[in-house]
C-alpha cells in the first residue's frame, strides 16, 4: 500500500512547524549566537575607496595617426580600464613609499579595483586594521598609477613625434609644402605640446579619506544573516526528519493504511499512560471525563456491527509493543460492564502480561492454569466492580482472567490448542462480551490461531509513536487472514489531531474506579450508553 503523500497541504505544513518549533529554533539560536560571537571577535577591518577617471575618447591615438576602436561598448572599456589598474608594479612601489612593515604580497592582498556602472570611473579600494593606513594605501596605489600611465604616455608621444619627425625628414621639398607635409608638421606641433603638457588620459578623481567606521565585521547585520541561515537550516532538518521519520502521526493515517474504518480516538492523557503506576500508588484515582467518554463512543460504535452479526469475542491486537493496546483493551471491557453487560476481559500474552499490574491484583493460576487443567476455568476468573461514579457502591461485575502467574514455555501451542477453542466457546456461550488482549502481531506469532476464531478484530495504533512500517506489515499479513476486521483504534493523540473524532465536551460521563473483590482498586471510567456514535 502506497501511504506516501506527494504533496503536503498548508495544515500539514503547519503541523510541521508546531512539531519541529523547538529544533528550528534551536538552529535559529546557535548560528545567529556563533554569527554574533564570530563577528564580536573578529578583527575590525576599515576599507578605504579612492577613485580614478579615465578619460576614453583615445584622442592621443587619434594625434599620432593611429587607428582607434571606436566600437567598444562602454562595459567593455570600463573593463578594459579595471584590467590596466591591476597590472603593473603598483603594489611593490606602494609597499617601499609606505614601509610600515608592508610587503608587496600584503599591498596586493589588501587592495581591489571595481568599477561604477558603465561609467569611466574605477575605484581602488583598500582594506586594513588601520583606518589611516587603509586610506594611505589607496592613495599611494592610485597615485602610483596615475604617474605610471603619465609616464608611459610622455614615452608614447615622444615615440610618436620622434617617428613624425623621420616621416617629415624623408619628404621632398615639394612633399613636405604638400598637404601630408603639412599635416604631419600640425601632428608634430600637437604632440610636441602634449609632451610638454605631461598629458595624461587617467587622474585622480577624489582621494581616499579616513574611513571613520569598520567596514566588517558588521554585527547586527551578520547576526542577522546567521539567523536566516538557522532559520533555512532548521527549515530543512525538519523537513528531512519528518521526510524520514515512519511514525503515524494522525488518526487518519491509520484509516488509510489499513483501509478501516475509524472506531474511535483516546486522547492522549497521563491517567492512561500511567496506569499501573495509578494502580499501585493512588488507587481512589479516576479518569477525565474526557478518557471514559472516548471508551463509552467506542463501544456505541461497536454495537452497530451488531446488526449483521453477533459480536461476542473480540480481539484487541497491535502491531507492536507500546501501542497502548492492553490498556484500550482493558478500558472497554469495564466500559461495556457499566453498561449492564456481562464481559469477561480474557488475556492471552502468555509471554508478557500486563493487565494484572494495571489492575492492582494478584495474577493466580489464569489462563495457562486453565488450558493445562491445574484449575477448573470458573476458579481462575477473579471478578472485579466497576462502579459507576467515585465513591459509589454496587457497581457492575467485570470478570476478568489473566494470564497467570506461571507463564509457560509453549505459548503459541497453548494458544493453538482444543482447549483454547473449548475455553473460547465456553467464554462465548456464557458472557454477552469476550474481550480479548493479545500480543503484538509483528513481535509473535502466538494470536494468529485465535483471530479467525472470534467476532471480529481491533486493531490498535500510538499517534507518534506505532511506526508505518510496522502497520504497513501488518496489514498486509492481515488482508489474506480471512480475519473479522471491524475497525482501528487511535491511542494517544493529542487535541489538536483529534478533529472530529473529539468527543462531545459535555457527554454524560463520569470516572469510576474499579474495585477488585479483595478490596484493591484502580482507575476506571463510567458513561451512558445512550450516545450517537460519530460519523
Amino acid at each position: 500500500m502506497d501511504s506516501e503523500q506527494t504533496s503536503l497541504s498548508f495544515e500539514e505544513f503547519l503541523g510541521i512547524l508546531r512539531r519541529r518549533a523547538p529544533l528550528i529554533l534551536l538552529c535559529v539560536v546557535l548560528l545567529a549566537g556563533a554569527s554574533y560571537g564570530y563577528a564580536k571577535h573578529k578583527t575590525r577591518m576599515y576599507t578605504a575607496t579612492a577613485e580614478l577617471a579615465f578619460n576614453n575618447s583615445q584622442i592621443d591615438q587619434q594625434i599620432a595617426g593611429l587607428s582607434t576602436n571606436s566600437g567598444l561598448t562602454p562595459l567593455v572599456q570600463q573593463q578594459s580600464n579595471l584590467e590596466l589598474v591591476k597590472v603593473g608594479n603598483m603594489a611593490v612601489e606602494t609597499a617601499d613609499l609606505l614601509g610600515h612593515g608592508l610587503t608587496p604580497e600584503k599591498v596586493g592582498a589588501s587592495v581591489s579595483v571595481a568599477g561604477q556602472g558603465e561609467s569611466s570611473i574605477v575605484d581602488v579600494l583598500a582594506s586594513s586594521s588601520s583606518p589611516i593606513l587603509a586610506a594611505a594605501i589607496a592613495n599611494t596605489y592610485a597615485g602610483q598609477f596615475v604617474k605610471k600611465q603619465q609616464s608611459t604616455n610622455r614615452g608614447f608621444f615622444k615615440s610618436a613625434l620622434a617617428l613624425v619627425n623621420r616621416q617629415l625628414a624623408s619628404l621632398s621639398p615639394a612633399q613636405r609644402y604638400g598637404a601630408d607635409g603639412l599635416d604631419l608638421e600640425d601632428r608634430a606641433h600637437t604632440l610636441s605640446l602634449l609632451a610638454g603638457l605631461d598629458y595624461n588620459n587617467v587622474e585622480l578623481a577624489q582621494e581616499a579619506l579616513v574611513p571613520s567606521s569598520p567596514s566588517s565585521p558588521k554585527v547586527s547585520k551578520d547576526t542577522a544573516l546567521g539567523a536566516v541561515l538557522g532559520l533555512l537550516l532548521g527549515l530543512v532538518v525538519a523537513f528531512l526528519l519528518e521526510r524520514f521519520d515512519r511514525r503515524i502521526r494522525k488518526p487518519e493515517d491509520l484509516e488509510t493504511i489499513y483501509g478501516l474504518p475509524m472506531l474511535g480516538v483516546v486522547p492522549k492523557s497521563a491517567a492512561l499512560s500511567g496506569s499501573s503506576r495509578r494502580a499501585r500508588g493512588n488507587k481512589g484515582a479516576a479518569l477525565a471525563p474526557a478518557d471514559a467518554e472516548a471508551f463509552s463512543l467506542i463501544r456505541a460504535h461497536l454495537r452497530f456491527f451488531n446488526i449483521d452479526r453477533e459480536l461476542r469475542a473480540l480481539v484487541i491486537a497491535s502491531p507492536a509493543p507500546g501501542d497502548g493496546k492492553s490498556t484500550v483493551a482493558r478500558h472497554l471491557a469495564e466500559a461495556a460492564a457499566r453498561s449492564g453487560s456481562r464481559v469477561l476481559l480474557l488475556e492471552v500474552d502468555l509471554r508478557h502480561p500486563t493487565l494484572a499490574q494495571q489492575l492492582a491484583i494478584q495474577p493466580g493460576p489464569g489462563l495457562a492454569g486453565a488450558l493445562i487443567g491445574t484449575i477448573a476455568t470458573e476458579q481462575a476468573i477473579q471478578s472485579v466492580s466497576s462502579e459507576v461514579t467515585v465513591g459509589a457502591t454496587g457497581g457492575h461485575k467485570l470478570d476478568v482472567l489473566m494470564a497467570g502467574s506461571v507463564l509457560p514455555p509453549n505459548p503459541g501451542e497453548l494458544l493453538e490448542s482444543r482447549a483454547m477453542d473449548s475455553l473460547l466457546e465456553w467464554a462465548k456461550s456464557r458472557y454477552d462480551l469476550v474481550v480479548i488482549d493479545t500480543p503484538p502481531l509483528t513481535a509473535v506469532s502466538d494470536p494468529f490461531p485465535l483471530l479467525t476464531k472470534v467476532d471480529g478484530v481491533v486493531l490498535v495504533g500510538r499517534v507518534g509513536h506505532s511506526r508505518r512500517d510496522a502497520a504497513e506489515g501488518l496489514q498486509q499479513i492481515l488482508a489474506g487472514s480471512g480475519a473479522p476486521l471491524l475497525g482501528v483504534i487511535a491511542n494517544g493523540a493529542k487535541s489538536s489531531s483529534l478533529g472530529s473524532y473529539a468527543a462531545p465536551a459535555g457527554g454524560a460521563s463520569s470516572a469510576g474506579v474499579i474495585t477488585s473483590a479483595n478490596g484493591s482498586s484502580s482507575s476506571s471510567s463510567s458513561s451512558s450508553e445512550e450516545l450517537t456514535p460519530t460519523a
